[in-house]
This record gives C-alpha cells, structure tokens and sequence, in this order.
C-alpha cells in the first residue's frame, strides 16, 4: 500500500513507518518541512497542505499533535487543542476533496477519551466520554475526522494508551529509574491501559486489512495495570529497585492539572473491536513488553 502519515518524526511515527517500509509499503510523510522528495508539505496551523501529493493514497494515518506534556497553563492547552482539532479537520476535509481518495483514515485518539474510572470498570468502545480536559479534547479531536467520513473515507479513530518504548511517558520517567530511585505515583492503584510500540504497526496493519473496522477502536493491550505494576516492570527490566513513591500531593504541586488527569488517574480499557476481529497480541501483558521495549539495552 501507499501510506500516508502526519507525525512520521514522532516517538511512534517513526517506528510505525520503518516498520511499514520493512513490510514492504511506500510512506509518505506528510511534513512541515518543504521541498523534502517523496514528502506532503504541510503548515496546520495555516490551515495549508499540498492537496495534490495526497492523491492516491491506499491509507492516511494521522499522528501529529501537540506534546501534552508539561504544565497546562491556558496558553498550553490552547496550543494542545489547536494542534489536534485544527490538524485534524485540515487534513480530513482535504481528503475528502480528492479525486482519488484513500479508503481509510486512521486518526489517532487516546483512551483519555474516557475520562478517570474506577479501577474494577472496565471500558470498550461503545462507553461515553469521560469528563475533564483531555476527554473534551478527545471528543473535539474525534470529532474533526467527520469531512473524510461524510465523503465515504473508512475512518477509524484510534484511541491508544500509553505507549510503552523509549521514548513518550517511559522516556520522562526512565532517569530516575535508571540509577535507582524510581516507584510508584500517589496510591500506584490508578489503571494504565498501555500498548507496546512494536505492536501499533501490526495493529494498524489488522485495521486496514479489515473494512468491518470503523469509528473508535482502542489500542490498547488485553491487560492493563495498576501503575504500581507499571512501575515494578519498568524496574524489572532495567534491574533497578523501585521501592520510592511519590505522594499524591507532591505529584499535584509539580505536574498540576496534567499530573492529575495523566498520573494520578487511571481507566481500564480493553481492546474490544481488536479482539472481537481476531487480533493476535504480540505483546499481551506488561512484563514481556517493557522487556522487549528497555530489557535488551538495559
């Protein structure tokens, strides 16, 4: 297939696309940087793109946004909302307006979409959205892809976990690990609903292979954890201890709002349409995906 991908540079994005290539598909990223060959040029927050190098693709799959992490300040999550909204819409009405359209978009989400839960409820895809900042967000950003879909573009919004490799929340959190200081956050009993980097490729692979999967679609692994669990595998598989914890109150002061939607709260989501359609995890449960991701260069 010929693939497009906003975000190719990314943490996932350039995982994702290399291991397109060594499958044997063409990427085509799609780039603020102009005049790169075999590149879409695009400015988002101008509201600009290069309409024709889209023309033909089998696939779009779109990554780009706004790093959330940080302190929120309003200016922030200003830019948060911008980033993802604005790109999205930009990117869904101008494949829509092609002559030869792709036969699927998958836009990126996050399980955020669900707001905090309780440990024990477990979320599909069919749950409502969540209350808080990124789940109106994720309402918002889903929200966008409505032009492609209107114009009979298979659109699938993927809402993913935390993605578990070098880089993304395990990177913020890998220093301090590393020489022995890490644990657990507040209570360690919130949720993580977490993917393994090598396993959005084939996911993604499963997704356009079949057509039955449209709208949201959570990728997210069969097993989620309590970030008290999270924590122990990370250490596991750097051979550090993690025998820290960090207050809850001490995470409020130093992350704020983002610590308490990101850190301190958790939802249990479960990969129903993945599964329901016959997807095989590569990496099902967390000890054998943090080994994969850090074990080896350790």
């Amino acid at each position: 297939m010929r693939i497009g991908i906003t975000g190719a540079s990314g943490f996932i994005g350039r995982r994702l696309a290399a291991t397109l290539r060594a499958e044997g598909h063409a990427v085509v990223p799609v780039t603020r940087r102009a005049g790169v060959p075999g590149t879409v040029w695009w400015d988002p927050a101008a509201g600009r793109i290069d309409a024709s190098g889209l023309e033909g693709l089998d696939a779009a799959v779109h990554l780009a946004g706004e790093n959330v992490s940080g302190w929120w300040t309003a200016r922030k999550k200003q830019r948060i909302a911008d980033s993802r909204v604005r790109g999205t819409d930009l990117l869904a009405r101008t494949l829509a307006g092609l002559e030869r359209r792709p036969g699927c978009l998958i836009a990126n989400s996050g399980v955020h979409y669900y707001g905090a839960r309780a440990p024990d409820d477990a979320v599909a895809e069919d749950a409502p959205a969540g209350e808080g900042f990124l789940a109106s967000l994720a309402v918002a950003w889903e929200s966008a892809t409505a032009p492609a879909e209107a114009a009979g573009i298979r659109v699938v919004r993927a809402r993913m976990g935390m993605v578990i490799g070098r880089g993304g929340a395990i990177a913020v959190m890998l220093p301090l690990f590393q020489i022995g200081l890490g644990g657990s956050i507040g209570s360690g009993r919130q949720v993580v609903s977490w993917i393994a980097l090598d396993e959005i490729a084939p996911a993604m692979l499963h997704v356009l292979a079949t057509p039955a999967l449209r709208g949201p679609v959570n990728f997210v692994a069969p097993e989620p954890v309590p970030f008290a669990e999270l924590a122990r595998a990370l250490g596991r598989a750097l051979h550090r201890p993690t025998l820290f914890t960090v207050p809850a109150f001490a995470a409020r002061l130093a992350l704020g709002e983002m610590g308490e939607e990101m850190v301190l709260s958790g939802v249990r989501v479960v990969p129903g349409r993945l599964l329901a359609t016959g997807y095989r995890f590569r990496f099902p449960e967390i000890s054998g995906a943090m080994e994969h991701a850090l074990g080896a260069r350790a």
